[in-house]
């Protein structure tokens, strides 16, 4: 018996950015010169390395260290939401990691000179994997905005960035997610590299009084759609 194929909903025109961006600088330079090259996968590309917490372990709180030595600095907040396909079916046990600036709007990096405080009690960075309904769920710090040289005055609007890992090292998607009543959002040219309006607006999350806690923290819902007219903008379409 042959195996059944079985297609998909292609995104709509604009929902996905472009690669060549003239209002986001950086993708002058980035985006290809020549046509892409479509390389077949191999078992390996598919199928490996197997992503489970046992190897990857949890890191689903990013406001305490693992030593527990203290506690980041900021407005503690919990996002959690749904990974699905465009059929609303969940995607099981998918790997979710995450970085973020801290508070004061820098990132625990050595590439990061902005001349704001460092955290030594916020780790930046976390990873959670889905559950039997794809959701997820993990506790951090509301990050701060933080100017870049893209253009005069340029400051990016507060957002976590995702990275999405399906079976194998080839199915990673790569997001970010931003948050409601952001006044940078209309000036941002990251986030306004997707063109229409409605899936630009999937980007942002929004409140979610079931997700926050009495007394401990506001809760975020960011659900992701992986494919279809209503897919999730991602930066590597």
């Amino acid at each position: 018996m042959s195996e059944a194929v079985h297609g998909y909903r292609r995104p709509g025109a604009a929902t996905q950015p472009p690669l060549n961006s003239p209002s986001y600088g950086s993708t002058r330079a980035r985006h290809p010169q020549q046509p892409l090259l479509e390389l077949p996968h191999t078992l390996t590309e598919t199928s490996s390395p197997l992503f489970t917490p046992v190897r990857y372990p949890e890191t689903a709180d990013l406001t305490v260290l693992e030593n527990g030595a203290g506690h980041a600095m900021g407005e503690r907040i919990i996002v959690g939401g749904r990974l699905t396909d465009e059929d609303g079916r969940p995607i099981r046990h998918a790997m979710v990691e995450v970085w973020q600036a801290n508070a004061a709007g820098r990132y625990n990096h050595e590439g990061d000179q902005h001349d704001a405080p460092l955290d030594p009690n916020f780790r930046g960075m976390g990873r959670v994997f889905t559950d039997e309904n794809g959701f997820y769920r993990y506790v951090t710090i509301r990050p701060g905005a933080y100017p870049w040289r893209n253009h005069h005055n340029a400051w990016r609007p507060n957002h976590i960035h995702y990275s999405l890992f399906g079976h194998g090292f080839a199915q990673r998607m790569i997001t970010q997610m931003y948050f409601p009543g952001d006044p940078l959002l209309p000036l941002d040219p990251i986030f306004n590299t997707v063109a229409d309006e409605a899936a630009r607006n999937r980007l942002v999350s929004s409140f979610d009084l079931e997700l926050t806690e009495p007394k401990h923290a506001l809760g975020y819902r960011f659900d992701i759609v992986l494919r279809g007219r209503e897919a999730t903008p991602m930066e590597n379409p």
